[in-house]
């Protein structure tokens, strides 16, 4: 099996749609002799923020010079990016390899995309003899394919209203599936500020007999913050890191930072990994070079001012437009395509305070919100729009504005469309 026909096996798993549960992913891994077994784990979950304190950790394991894991989706522009090896994608030939080997059983028992994916990971990671791997959920936390593994610490990031059709139309609910990921006697590492969902947490927390760790405990004080990086310091009653160097740039990015260096404590505290202050301070100002993440506040060109962020739902959108002020860019042309489960209104009510111009696209996935319907709310709020079928046009008109800076976010889908489309390579849409 080649690499191009792997991936348009695993593409067309997506037939078999989302299944929640863990029967098939664990009789899989049977197969698979257990793969998910034989290297230690940090399971992080949560509504924002997941991909951002993954990379975190793993960049600061990778700088202390372990061998570090890290399972994300979905992937921007390739799909090797979803499984990384100190920020290095899986290689084609070994996609191919992997595929092959779970091609036959996943084809008789109908298995997920998610499903063998993650199979195909925990067994890369394995045969790779990863010291660590990072993993982080795709949706939910319970019932999802990746909740197989027994980590070091759970963490969730943050929990807000969002695939309510799957997860649930309440916060508790949400957070009920959320913290499904939560293991006896395994330490809980919260972001979670909303006082419903910290509760329902803290409850699972309880039952387990798992100690409830809140990030909001933890002091740092932003020292510069500019579109390239923040300098902060970082004090607890035992650390103080000053000047600490990070490669992100947002304010809204202090509580995945929060979430990445407790995590290393409790990490600390219940195993032998060791991350001295020099792997962090290194691991931090180097995130994406270690991790390979991409999209977050990230410039792509500098005429115009091109910034791309994966910024999805409500939450995210509003922290996004706020960060933009805080470095004084207040007025943008904006690229923006959603997806149909999300909360549209919401969101262009929060961007119409930064807008000059959005340039409406849809992304090529069923679960597009149409540019007509997103335009014609855009209308009725006042915002200044133009309407595009697809994204590559809406880029192409959006880079001859020369006046302000460009940003193009709303979606995974899109951003990773648009950055096919700008590094002029081939875009496969994977809807998971």
């Amino acid at each position: 099996m080649t690499y191009s026909e792997s991936i348009k096996f695993l593409f067309r798993l997506q037939k078999f749609g989302v299944k929640f549960g863990l029967h098939g992913i664990r009789k899989l891994l049977n197969e698979l002799d257990h793969p998910e077994n034989k290297f230690p784990t940090v399971h992080i979950a949560g509504t924002n923020g997941k991909g951002s304190t993954a990379s975190m950790i793993a960049s600061m394991f990778t700088a202390a010079g372990y061998k570090t894991g890290l399972y994300t989706s979905p992937h921007l522009v390739r799909f090797q990016e979803r499984i990384r090896i100190d920020g290095v994608p899986i290689g084609p030939k070994k996609v191919a390899y992997l595929t092959d080997l779970v091609k036959e059983y996943v084809s008789k028992n109908q298995l997920t995309f998610f499903e063998t994916v993650t199979a195909i990971a925990f067994k890369y990671f394995a045969d790779s003899q990863v010291d660590i791997a990072i993993i982080e959920t795709g949706l939910g936390g319970r019932l999802d394919a990746t909740n197989v593994i027994r980590p070091i610490v759970s963490i969730i990031t943050t929990i807000g209203k969002e695939h309510t059709d799957l997860l649930g139309s309440s916060i508790e609910k949400i957070a009920s599936e959320k913290g499904g990921i939560i293991k006896t006697g395994i330490p809980c590492l919260s972001g979670v500020s909303v006082l419903q969902a910290k509760k329902v947490l803290k409850g699972i927390c309880r039952d387990k007999k798992s100690e409830f760790f809140d990030v909001r405990s933890k002091r740092i004080l932003i020292k510069d913050s500019t579109l390239e990086n923040l300098i902060l310091d970082y004090r607890t009653s035992r650390t103080y890191l000053l000047n600490l160097k990070i490669s992100l740039a947002g304010d809204f990015q202090v509580r995945n930072i929060l979430l990445a260096l407790s995590a290393i404590e409790i990490i600390e505290k219940q195993s032998n990994f060791r991350i001295s202050a020099s792997a962090i301070r290194t691991g931090l100002a180097h995130i994406q070079q270690f991790s390979g993440l991409q999209g977050r506040l990230s410039i792509i060109r500098q005429k115009p001012l091109f910034i791309v962020d994966v910024a999805h739902n409500p939450d995210a959108i509003k922290a996004l437009c706020n960060s933009l002020r805080q470095l004084h860019i207040e007025k943008v042309n904006i690229i923006l395509g959603l997806m149909q489960d999300k909360d549209y209104k919401q969101i262009l009510q929060s961007i119409s305070k930064i807008s000059n111009i959005v340039f409406v696209v849809k992304a090529k996935t069923e679960r597009s919100r149409s540019s007509e319907e997103i335009g014609l709310v855009c209308k009725q709020l006042g915002i200044k729009s133009r309407i595009f079928n697809n994204v590559v046009e809406g880029v192409s008109v959006a880079l001859r504005t020369k006046d302000l800076p460009v940003l193009m976010t709303g979606s995974h889908f899109v951003v990773g469309e648009g950055l096919a489309y700008l590094q002029s390579e081939k875009y496969l849409t994977i809807n998971q």
